[in-house]
């Protein structure tokens, strides 16, 4: 009988719990936004003391990362569920582990502007004030209702020529996209990196190769080398995966494709989060983090020139390239 008691009470609790988060799901489908936008470059005025002094310059490389900050909801069910003190806390850890690691950029998804389920403040100002970042972009995929967020980049870089996609919305109920920018190659100003933050969609493969095919129509017309980021809900381990298709479209390079270990969703075990390089670029290292600061793990890479600047230059310029 005490089974029974409290199987009611548990369903007590987690049948509303369950509605509300649906009437939020929702609400999302019902919110607009742009499906091309030119977000601003924000600039976070970070003392000399507290900017990330990129060691990689001198030896012309760049540490990049990846993290699906999950709306600051750590690993907890959802981020309307908690109190605001507790989303704080979970930002404070993640701006404690990119002190730790001081990546040159990061590409973030599931960022938060002013939300209503998430404390109502800016999640990517909180964590440019604690973090040792100068520059950011944010692309906003959802606003309105009450909720802003979606893909963003914090750098210790300038962030040029940034653009945010919102994938077309007929494919998913919740909008997905990615924000791209560009930085100079560190040591080498005249060598231009766009990197890319990009979010997919997580219940459809199909619904996945469909918004890749935008992102890669507009990252062929802007012409650079590039570094793609970010949540894409898949694996590489099947035919009709989606990274595969990134890798083969933008000639993009994935770091040890079939191995294992490099798991970033725990709940299934899976590699969802990816860091590809264009393939005048090279890894000279990769590895998931360990910290618990989302359902997701972040990832972190090394990466350096593969080929001469003159020959990286040469390739982005050919005709024969830009007809591609």
């Amino acid at each position: 009988m005490s089974t029974v008691k409290q199987f009611i009470n548990e369903c007590r609790v987690q049948v509303p719990r369950a509605g509300m988060v649906l009437s939020v799901v929702l609400l999302q489908a019902c919110t607009t936004a742009e499906l091309r936008t030119v977000p601003a470059v924000q600039s976070f005025g970070i003392s000399a003391e507290r900017q990330v002094q990129p060691a990689s310059t001198a030896a012309s490389g760049l540490k990049v990362m990846t993290l699906n900050m999950a709306h600051g909801r750590g690993d907890s069910f959802h981020q309307l569920l908690q109190t605001t003190d507790t989303t704080l806390g979970n930002l404070d850890a993640i701006a404690v582990m990119l002190n730790r690691e001081q990546p040159d950029v990061i590409a973030l998804q599931e960022a938060d502007g002013p939300s209503f389920w998430s404390g109502s403040f800016n999640h990517l100002a909180y964590l440019a004030e604690r973090s040792p970042y100068s520059w950011a972009v944010n692309g906003r995929q959802v606003e309105g209702a009450g909720l802003a967020y979606g893909t963003a980049l914090l750098s210790s870089f300038e962030l040029q020529q940034p653009q945010a996609i919102t994938f077309d919305p007929s494919l998913a109920m919740i909008r997905k996209g990615f924000v791209v920018s560009t930085i100079d190659w560190p040591g080498q100003p005249e060598l231009k990196v766009d990197i890319v933050s990009v979010h997919l969609d997580f219940a459809s493969e199909f619904t996945r190769r469909q918004q890749a095919r935008e992102l890669i129509a507009v990252m062929r017309d802007r012409g650079h080398p590039m570094i793609v980021m970010g949540d894409l809900n898949t694996d590489w381990q099947h035919e009709d995966s989606t990274v595969r298709l990134l890798a083969a479209e933008l000639d993009l390079d994935a770091h040890s494709p079939d191995v294992q270990g490099l798991e970033t969703f725990p709940l299934n075990g899976k590699r969802l989060d990816w860091i590809l390089l264009s393939g005048e670029l090279e890894f000279n290292s990769y590895r998931v983090v360990s910290d618990v600061l989302s359902d997701h793990r972040g990832v972190v890479a090394e990466v350096a020139l593969k080929r001469p600047l003159e020959y990286v230059r040469s390739a982005y310029t050919h005709p024969a390239r830009q007809l591609q």
